[in-house]
């Protein structure tokens, strides 16, 4: 292969991110801040439970179960089985439109937010402003963790590395082995590539951190109203078509570790 003309010290230097690849993390990113949010909400609003990550929903289950403390059965238990449904519903509608060539990530996005919008006015209909922690609202409840199952089957499609939006432990698993065995980023494509590996490792645990700090405080507004206002964000985000070219193609994996 003959050599560049620019020299040898060309093929060494730092590869660009392509701008779509840098929308979609900005993309899995606003969506994880939401899911953080909407779990902060759950917990704190809806009686110690929660809507995306199904791994405290098994926990509290099993701490009911074994009758350790006033730790409810029926909440988790509705949690687990409406994200399931979600998740199992979503992934056959996806698959649906994809087989006849329809644009689906937007269409899920906005079935996301109907969800949340619903569960919102649910609780705004029922408890006011206030939380529903003391009489949650098991409809809402239902509503909210639905929405987070359609959300795990978009984020199975996309298959963005690094960026699952419910939980992060993997990604902070990932970032922190990554530094450890190579903590200096080569040049070139697989340079590219790490960083934005680490990018967007780095962006879902910051993003969680900040959608819990967000949906902390916007409960204080109440059940009703704090998930209005998620489901404004997720509803202008699936009508801003600012996905549509970032998320036709797959995103490149994440270079070996």
């Amino acid at each position: 292969m003959p050599e560049s003309s620019s020299g040898p010290a060309s093929a060494s230097a730092p590869v660009p991110v392509d701008r779509a690849e840098l929308r979609t993390t900005v993309i899995m990113t606003v969506l994880t801040v939401v899911a953080g949010a909407v779990d902060a909400i759950t917990f704190l609003t809806m009686g110690h439970v929660f809507a995306a990550l199904e791994t405290g929903n098994v926990l509290f289950l099993t701490f009911a179960l074994a009758g350790s403390g006033p730790v409810s059965v029926v909440r988790p238990a509705v949690a687990l089985v409406t994200f399931a449904f979600g998740v199992g519903t979503a992934a056959y509608g996806i698959r649906a439109l994809l087989a006849r060539g329809r644009r689906w990530f937007p269409a899920a996005l906005a079935t996301e937010g109907v969800l949340l919008a619903v569960a919102g006015t649910q609780s705004l209909l029922r408890r006011g402003t206030g939380p529903s922690a003391h009489g949650p609202d098991l409809v809402a409840l239902a509503l909210v963790a639905l929405a987070m199952g359609v959300r795990s089957a978009v984020v199975l499609r996309v298959a963005v590395p690094g960026m699952p939006t419910l939980l992060l432990q993997m990604s902070l698993v990932q970032l922190v082995a990554d530094v450890a065995t190579a903590p200096r980023v080569p040049d070139g494509e697989q340079g590219r590539l790490r960083r934005l590996a680490r990018t967007r490792l780095t962006a879902t645990i910051g993003g969680m951190f900040v959608g819990g700090t967000l949906g902390t405080l916007a409960a204080r507004w109440g059940t009703g109203c704090a998930f209005l206002a998620v489901a404004a964000v997720v509803m202008a985000l699936a009508l801003s078509g600012v996905h549509d070219g970032p998320l036709r193609r797959r995103p490149p994996a994440p270079p070996p570790s």
